[in-house]
């Protein structure tokens, strides 16, 4: 029996060999048993999932097992993007939330992600809790319950409804689709086959999507909003003559998009354009969280406005945390993954693109000028990420080098100050920046920079490969 770990959010793994019926069964029991413990199970349960394979179906075996156990389970009709279940958790008051997906990884994957009461994802302590539950039912050997689909449906133990009518209703209230439509802004969105297909159709009636039919293969990559894959995306852009391309990851909970000139907006650069938005536009204010990896953009904006900057690890539950605890304007992590004050700690791709919309049409600015206009006031940055295969051993005396210290220049610029929460970031002058971030479960490391120009990111990207022997 393979060991059964969350990771930064959820548990995932390759179909038939990880992600199987009765491995899944094993996490749904441990789970329902966190919520009786937890007294949440009167509170019940919402169930979602995405478009991979058999995704309907372990979701229907989630809910059997949730249904057994005497818990009222709220299931999606059909598939439903992340934020939206996340958000059917919140707004219904339920105890606990599963969503069935693997996100952004590559078809032959699913998985099992849990959100919490507050509408985000669940927490490391809780999750900690779901792992070792896990672990002593195994050890006990303990079968998990079972009631049949259809038997727990007549019985009104399961309920299945539209998650995606009030999650609509939420976006409505936090985004002017009438001052949208009226901008006339010509968009393209493509969500990559995934949960996101037919949301922004049904939002914006005025947008063109591409890639929304079902393809468990995703067209044979993964549903990631990354340059790489957003080739499509960018032609038909340029070719149609549209002033923006948007794309969602497979369950919608990540955003990457294309400006006018079809070039590649990255996750960085949505973050810079949206919070300047929310605070100019919107009059919102409050402190912003960013990972350690992302754009120090956010750092010059954050000094500007005099608003409290966090730095965490990388993954988005640490920024959940810190929005539960502090009064956050807007969190976001490197990947893609964005969130906002006024709605739930949780990353909405689908929010992100209609915020991003609404940015141009308040402004009457393109995706480009909006960016060049803050660049041009706080400074303009490059930035570029690199993974690497390194052996195990090599990987091992470079961790142990680096933590060794004692580093005081990279590639001939002073290393001001240092940052290993998550891997080893190294910060320059000016704000450049090198991570070197070795993985934990992968004969993989990764390199990030941020600088002020190309060929610095270069150059400290080139020293962080001569550190690792690469």
């Amino acid at each position: 029996m393979q060991i059964i770990k969350f990771g930064t959010d959820g548990w995932r793994g390759i179909i038939a060999r990880e992600f199987t019926f009765e491995n899944l069964s094993i996490v749904a029991q441990a789970t329902i048993d966190y919520m009786k413990k937890e007294g949440l199970a009167e509170k019940g349960l919402v169930i979602g999932y995405d478009r991979r394979f058999l995704s309907r179906e372990f979701a229907e075996r989630s809910a059997e097992i949730a249904a057994a156990n005497g818990i009222r389970v709220l299931l999606t009709e059909d598939y439903t993007p992340t934020p939206a279940v996340s958000w059917a958790v919140h707004s219904r008051g339920a105890g606990l939330g599963i969503m069935i997906t693997a996100s952004h990884n590559p078809p032959v994957y699913n998985g099992f992600k849990v959100k919490e009461s507050f509408g985000g994802s669940a927490r490391p302590s809780t999750t900690k809790t779901i792992e070792e539950q896990v672990e002593a039912n195994i050890a006990q050997k303990r079968e998990s319950l079972s009631t049949p689909f259809a038997e727990a449906l007549s019985e009104g133990l399961i309920t299945v409804f539209d998650a995606n009518a009030d999650y609509h209703a939420q976006l409505r209230k936090y985004v002017d689709m009438d001052l949208i439509k009226k901008s006339g802004i010509r968009f393209v969105v493509d969500p990559m086959f995934g949960a996101g297909s037919g949301a922004f159709p049904a939002l914006l009636p005025e947008g063109v999507e591409i890639h929304g039919d079902c393809n468990p293969a995703f067209g044979g990559q993964a549903p990631e909003p990354i340059m790489e894959h957003l080739q499509e995306l960018s032609e038909t852009v340029k070719k149609g003559g549209y002033r923006a391309g948007l794309a969602l990851d497979g369950d919608a909970d990540r955003i990457g998009a294309v400006d006018e000139n079809g070039e590649f907006f990255s996750s960085h650069m949505i973050y810079t354009v949206i919070m300047r938005h929310l605070i100019e536009h919107k009059g919102m204010r409050g402190g912003v969280v960013k990972t350690v990896s992302t754009t120090q953009m956010i750092n010059r904006l954050a000094e500007k406005y005099g608003i409290e900057l966090f730095e965490t690890p990388i993954g988005f539950k640490h920024i959940c945390e810190l929005m539960l605890d502090h009064d956050i304007l807007m969190g976001g992590e490197e990947s893609g993954g964005l969130g906002v004050k006024g709605h739930i700690p949780e990353r909405d791709g689908i929010l992100m693109g209609l915020l991003l919309l609404e940015a141009m049409a308040m402004s009457g600015k393109s995706l480009k000028e909006l960016l060049d206009e803050t660049m041009d006031e706080i400074g303009h940055f490059f930035y570029r990420r690199i993974d690497a295969q390194i052996e195990q051993a090599a990987k091992e005396r470079l961790i142990e080098s680096l933590k060794s210290g004692g580093i005081t220049e990279i590639a001939g610029a002073k290393v001001e100050a240092t940052n290993f929460s998550d891997g080893f970031k190294f910060i320059f002058s000016g704000g450049s920046w090198l991570l070197i971030r070795p993985s934990g479960t992968e004969p993989v490391l990764r390199l990030y920079s941020e600088a002020g120009s190309l060929a610095d990111v270069e150059k400290f990207l080139a020293a962080g490969r001569e550190l690792a022997g690469l």
